[in-house]
């Protein structure tokens, strides 16, 4: 099988049920901006050392892929199985970030993001999180989509925060508070 067909050439893609649109598209830039932050992620994976973290990360990429799918197939908008496995995994987040919470330094201040390389990474990762969010809400408002993407999304977007923190705390990486002028 050929990596090119040529299909694209023209500035054209094909949806998961075939549908042919252009790669402008606000359907494609939903889970092309997914795709972006997978890919962002699999960076972030060769800067952390801590296998539990690794693992949460490859199974957050793991997941990604099944939003990426369920974005490119408009007639697949509201899987049954997917808006419940995407429910289980955002109350898994919650549950982590809550844990975190209890651990790190309480936040009375907004923090610039930095520290460390996998920490700043992390950081990053979050804002591609809320790009790709935005993408979809973008598509939901004029297309059908599944709309627990968006809480998964959300709820992702938080949890690589606290990841970002924790890890830079493990690292004595000093956070720089944001006070207003």
């Amino acid at each position: 099988m050929s990596i090119y067909t040529k299909f694209g050439d023209k500035g054209k893609t094909s949806l998961y049920a075939g549908k042919t649109v252009s790669k402008g598209s606000l359907r494609v830039n939903a889970y092309g901006t997914v795709d972006e932050l997978n890919s962002f992620l699999g960076i972030v994976l060769t800067l952390v050392k801590d296998k539990k973290l690794k693992d949460k990360l490859i199974n957050i990429q793991k997941d990604l892929f099944e939003v990426g799918a369920c974005l490119a197939n408009p007639t697949g908008n509201k899987d049954r199985l997917l808006s419940k496995y995407l429910t289980h995994r955002v109350l898994e987040f919650e549950a982590e970030i809550d844990s975190l919470t209890k651990k790190l330094p309480k936040l009375e201040h907004f923090i610039l993001p930095g520290g460390g390389k996998p920490g700043s990474s992390l950081h990053f990762a979050r804002t591609l999180v809320r790009r790709a969010e935005r993408r979809v809400v973008e598509l939901s408002e004029k297309e059908k989509i599944n709309t627990d993407i968006i809480i998964f999304l959300n709820r992702l977007s938080d949890l690589l925060f606290m990841y970002a923190r924790d890890i830079n705390y493990k690292e004595k990486q000093k956070e720089l508070l944001w006070k207003s002028r």
